[in-house]
């Protein structure tokens, strides 16, 4: 990807479909310049068809339940741009039942929350680069089902001994908030800034893996489409707001109060320090 030294670099994961092919299209459509991030061969070709013809967009291929995968994204990105402008966290979903991967993470855990810790601890080199002309930005897509969690459990993190798929989402998207948080705290000072969003319930395939009642909770649901949260997404990528007072939680394009448990920093740095020690014991 040739970097035009004035035009923007985003980086959107999940790009290959839904709010992230939505949001890396609208971004394009402004003249930035997009990577996109994806897992599966058919809509990552289709997203390169219908996003490359209107402006630069690079498609990338990776399992985000493998951490090795992630730090190899991270690396072919280093070497395709000098610097990012907005890293947009936005790949996830949920899972019928406890899927334990070849490195021995949990699924859920390792796609939603795990890849965006290590994907933003590699660039953030290549994010530091872009603050000489404003502030750069890390936006999380987390969800209302954090809501349902109580906390974290720090004596099974990854839900490896008790796991129920929607608990294990909700845990995750926990996570996404705390993360954020603790984000903002570190690296404010550097001028990147983090904030986090709920996209309300989505008409794609999110759930198309989860369990039976999450599908029917997703089939009966009032959904919206990938357009609406993409145009918060791009809000904040691209607005005034998005770039002041990071550690925030967003929806539809307004500010809101996340669940108590969202809000503890005590956790937040914790969450950190421990999602740290599980990157460490994978190589990483």
């Amino acid at each position: 990807m040739p970097t035009d030294s004035k035009a923007p670099v985003a980086v959107v994961t999940g790009a290959s479909a839904g709010i992230g092919r939505s949001t890396a299209g609208r971004l394009v459509e402004f003249g930035w310049q997009v990577i996109g991030v994806g897992r599966d061969p058919r809509r990552c070709a289709e997203a390169v068809e219908q996003l490359g013809a209107s402006g630069t967009f690079t498609m990338l291929r990776g399992d985000f339940t493998l951490m090795s995968e992630v730090r190899q994204v991270a690396r072919v990105i280093a070497a395709l741009t000098p610097r990012v402008n907005v890293l947009i966290n936005n790949a996830g979903g949920v899972r019928d039942r406890r899927i334990v991967t070849a490195e021995g993470t949990e699924a859920t855990f390792a796609a939603n929350h795990l890849a965006p810790v290590l994907l933003t601890r590699e660039l953030l080199p290549l994010l530091r680069s872009s603050t000489a002309h404003g502030p750069a930005r890390v936006i999380a897509v987390s969800s209302s089902a954090h809501r349902i969690c109580k906390g974290l459990d720090w004596d099974d993190l990854q839900s490896l001994n008790d796991f129920d798929a929607t608990k294990a989402y909700a845990r995750a998207k926990l996570a996404n908030i705390l993360f954020t948080r603790e984000l903002a705290r570190r690296e404010g000072s550097t001028g990147i800034v983090a904030q986090v969003m709920h996209p309300g319930v989505v008409a794609s395939n999110f759930a198309s893996h989860g369990n039976a009642a999450m599908r029917a909770h997703m089939a009966a649901a009032d959904t919206v489409s990938p357009d609406e949260p993409a145009r918060t997404l791009v809000w904040l990528a691209t607005g005034e707001e998005g770039g002041r007072a990071g550690g925030r939680y967003f929806h539809r394009e307004a500010e809101e109060t996340p669940a108590p448990p969202a809000q503890d920093d005590a956790a937040a740095a914790r969450l950190w320090t421990e999602s740290e020690k599980l990157l460490a014991g994978l190589g990483l």
